[in-house]
């Protein structure tokens, strides 16, 4: 049991990285769970990168430069995917010829807004889907990015414990997106 929350063995070793990641790590991007309730919640995250909109976007769609790899299921995020048109797979190869699909792509207005539609990791098992959009929109000196998940379906516990365990994983995420980009490496140092 993590926070209350009774997981599977392949999904146990994902929420204490997550937290371990957190606390060690200054991640320059703002982020809230939005709203929470037992049938669902809302994570936002913001950051400002300097850099313009189509590199920020050129960054998003290739994940496997910067996607952490102790989100994956193969623990190496060069397994990733994303072919960025209406029905692409966010997707992961796995070891033995295996796969997993991580998002469904639904929306692409190129440099300004990527749509994708599905239950990250962990959420996968349970009777929960989720629609994540990434907003990019150019700013003086560079790019405000914005990403909202939100996830919805049935959980027995509820959302709470689960809602803080995605605000901190997206949170990370972003801000190694936008470390990748203004640094060339997605690590914090």
């Amino acid at each position: 049991r993590v926070a209350g929350v009774t997981m599977s063995a392949s999904h146990r070793s994902v929420i204490p990285l997550a937290v371990a990641s957190l606390l060690s790590a200054s991640v320059p991007a703002t982020a809230t769970v939005a709203d929470v309730a037992s049938n669902g919640f809302t994570v936002q995250v913001t950051a400002h990168v300097a850099a313009p909109t189509d590199k920020v976007y050129s960054l998003l769609i290739t994940p496997a430069h910067w996607w952490s790899p102790y989100h994956t299921f193969s623990r190496d995020a060069a397994n990733l995917t994303l072919d960025p048109k209406a029905g692409g797979c966010w997707c992961e190869k796995l070891p033995n010829g295996g796969s997993a699909m991580h998002l469904t792509v639904v929306y692409v207005d190129p440099g300004k807004v990527l749509r994708l539609r599905g239950a990250l990791g962990p959420f996968q098992g349970y009777g929960a889907e989720g629609a994540m959009t990434w907003t990019l929109k150019a700013v003086g000196d560079g790019t405000d990015l914005s990403l909202t998940y939100a996830l919805g379906g049935y959980y027995k516990n509820g959302f709470d414990q689960l809602s803080k365990a995605a605000d901190g994983v997206l949170t990370d995420q972003v801000g190694r997106l936008k470390r990748a980009i203004e640094t060339g490496s997605p690590e914090s140092r």
